[in-house]
């Protein structure tokens, strides 16, 4: 599994946030690194992202990496 990194513009600031892809039953998922938490994007059955965290995170900024997800698609 390779690490990547995912640049993004939020809050006026310019970011690059480690992410990693991988397999997960028939579909995937991509862990992404914000800060010290790890959160890990999924496909919905709709196609959309869904977060998943341990911690509290920024509903923005959740809703800003999910967009770049897309972009990758």
């Amino acid at each position: 599994m390779d690490e990547l990194i995912l640049p993004l513009i939020y809050g006026g600031e310019e970011l690059e946030l480690p992410i990693k892809m991988y397999a997960y039953g028939y579909t995937f998922r991509v862990e992404v690194l914000i800060g010290e938490t790890a959160v890990i994007f999924e496909p919905d059955e709709e196609g959309s992202y869904r977060a998943l965290a341990d911690k509290a995170v920024n509903v923005g900024l959740l809703r800003a990496i999910a967009v770049e997800l897309e972009k990758l698609r």
